[in-house]
C-alpha cells in the first residue's frame, strides 16, 4: 500500500467504509483555497463541470499515453488535488488502482460517498501538494482541473512538480491540465453572471502580471450573499515545460482540450502536458516543433 503524506490528516478511505475523520479541531484557513474548497458551495458553483467532462479528459488521457493498453488492475493512479473525485471516479470504474489527494477535507468526503454510492474502492490522502511523499509508486500521476499555480512563490509550484516525480515509477505518466494564457488574454470576460440552481453567480476577472484573479459573489435566492476569490498563476508552454525538464521529466506532447485535439498556443483553451519519468532523457518534440 503506497505511503501517505504525515501531515495534516490522513485517509484511507474505501467504498463501503462507514466511519470519515472528524474535522472539527481543523485549523481556521489562510489561503484562498483552503477556504473555497472547503465550503460546500464551492460544487454548487462548479457543479457544470461534470462526470461526461471528466469521462472524456480521461479517455484522452489514457489513450494517448498508451496506458488503455494495458491490464488496469496491474496499474495505480494518483490524482493530485482531486476535489470531489471526478477524475479519480472515473478512472476507478475502469479498474485502476486509485489515490486521490486534496487539501479539502470537504471535498474528499464527497469523494469518499461518492465511491461509496458505486461500491468502488478509492484510497483518499487529505495533504497539502507540497507534502505528498509518496516515492516510485505510481503509473500515472494527473493534476487537472486548473490545480497548479495557487501559491504564491514559484519555487511552491516548482515543488509540486518535484513531488509528482518522486511520485511516479520509471516510465510513468504525469499529466499536467493548465490555462493557456495566450488564448486567456485574447478571450478574457471581465464580468459575467449566471444561475446555478436557486444560486445567482457573479463573478469578475482580473489579469495582472502573471495571475488570473477572480473574484466570486454567491447571491442566495434568501439570506446574504458571500464572496470568494481564486487567484492562479499563469505559466508560459516555454516556462512551464522547462520547470519539468529541471526535475526530469521527458516531455511527450501537448494537447489544447479534454478531446485530445492538437495544442495550438494562440487558440487552445487548455493545455493539458503529457510527460514521463525516464531514465534516458532526449529532446521532446511535438508535431516536429522542439519543447527545449
Amino acid at each position: 500500500m503506497p505511503r501517505i503524506c504525515p501531515l495534516l490528516c490522513h485517509l484511507f478511505l474505501f467504498a463501503g467504509m462507514a466511519s470519515h475523520p472528524d474535522y472539527s479541531e481543523s485549523q481556521a484557513p489562510v489561503n484562498w483555497f483552503e477556504e473555497w474548497f472547503n465550503h460546500p458551495l464551492y460544487l454548487e458553483v462548479y457543479s457544470h463541470r461534470d462526470n461526461n467532462e471528466a469521462e472524456q479528459c480521461v479517455k484522452t488521457i489514457l489513450s494517448l499515453s498508451a496506458l488503455d493498453l494495458k491490464k488496469t488492475d496491474s496499474l495505480s493512479v494518483l490524482d493530485i488535488a482531486c476535489g470531489a473525485g471526478r477524475h479519480a471516479l472515473e478512472l476507478a470504474k475502469l479498474g485502476y488502482m486509485v489515490t486521490g489527494n486534496d487539501l479539502s477535507p470537504y471535498l474528499l468526503d464527497e469523494a469518499r460517498k461518492a465511491a461509496q454510492k458505486c461500491s468502488l474502492p478509492l484510497q483518499l490522502s487529505c495533504c497539502d501538494m507540497r507534502l505528498i511523499s509518496f516515492e516510485s509508486t505510481y503509473n500515472l500521476v494527473v493534476q487537472l482541473f486548473t490545480s497548479f499555480g495557487y501559491f504564491d512563490l514559484k519555487e511552491d509550484d516548482q515543488l509540486v512538480l518535484n513531488k509528482a516525480y518522486h511520485a511516479l515509477q520509471y516510465d510513468g505518466w504525469y499529466v499536467l491540465d493548465l490555462i493557456n494564457p495566450l488564448h486567456l488574454q485574447r478571450n478574457i470576460v471581465a464580468h459575467s453572471s449566471r444561475i446555478a440552481g436557486e444560486l445567482t453567480i457573479i463573478e469578475d476577472r482580473v489579469l495582472h502580471k502573471e495571475r488570473i484573479t477572480k473574484r466570486i459573489t454567491i447571491i442566495p435566492p434568501r439570506g446574504q450573499s458571500v464572496t470568494f476569490s481564486e487567484s492562479v498563476r499563469l505559466y508560459s508552454r516555454q516556462e512551464i515545460t522547462a520547470m519539468l525538464q529541471k526535475e526530469g521529466f521527458t516531455l511527450a506532447t501537448i494537447v489544447g482540450n479534454y478531446a485530445g485535439d492538437l495544442f495550438v498556443e494562440e487558440e487552445s483553451p487548455r493545455m493539458m502536458i503529457f510527460c514521463q519519468k525516464s531514465v534516458h532523457r532526449a529532446s521532446p518534440t511535438v508535431g516536429g516543433m522542439t519543447l527545449d
